[in-house]
């Protein structure tokens, strides 16, 4: 049985999430500058236009560029920059057929340690270490996978009881706490920033 993943907030979209590994990864490459559940609703959009049911990393690698930039363009528009992440979503799938034949899960199948996986993860394209840590607790919390060392290993982001990112949205309620603590982060740093 697939995991229940309210990330999206659209059933279907969410749904997708919950049985497509690659769809993780893309929604998670897509969450910057945009709110997480468009971001998460990504691949879902991706998935409808590519007139698929899932998503495959060798036919959005081997996809025309210019072709796949318009698919992400397409009104409504799967991100802000859609021409951008559109070269970014094809340098994951590119990676991920170069390194794992396009299998997302090989990612983290065979690893022992969290700190192994963060590594594995750190090396995708798009991917920097706040991203793979996210990641790396969105793995552990919702998903199962739990290597030796994987709460460390993401950081504050594989705390129990955390409301920081997306590994830690299960539904709206998650979504606003979520929301809130990012808001408090911002107002604590603009407060610590030195007048211009």
């Amino acid at each position: 049985m697939s995991p229940d993943i309210r990330l999206a907030q659209q059933p279907e979209a969410d749904e997708l999430l919950g049985r497509s590994p690659l769809a993780d990864l893309i929604g998670m490459l897509l969450d910057q500058q945009v709110p997480m559940e468009w971001a998460f609703a990504g691949p879902y959009t991706i998935a409808q236009r590519l007139g698929a049911d899932d998503l495959d990393a060798h036919e959005i690698a081997a996809y025309d560029p210019d072709a796949f930039a318009e698919l992400l363009s397409a009104k409504p528009a799967v991100h802000r920059y859609p021409g951008s992440m559109a070269k970014r979503v094809q340098q994951l799938c590119q990676y991920l057929v170069d390194e794992y034949d396009g299998d997302a899960t090989a990612i983290w199948r065979d690893v022992e340690t969290g700190r192994e996986l963060l590594a594995r993860l750190n090396a995708l394209p798009g991917f920097g270490k706040q991203k793979s840590q996210i990641f790396l607790a969105l793995l552990g919390k919702q998903l199962g996978v739990r290597p030796e060392g994987w709460r460390e290993a993401a950081g504050s982001y594989g705390d129990e009881g955390a409301f920081r990112s997306a590994a830690d949205i299960t539904g709206p309620e998650s979504l606003a706490k979520v929301r809130a603590f990012k808001q408090q982060t911002k107002a604590a740093a603009k407060k610590k920033a030195p007048a211009k």
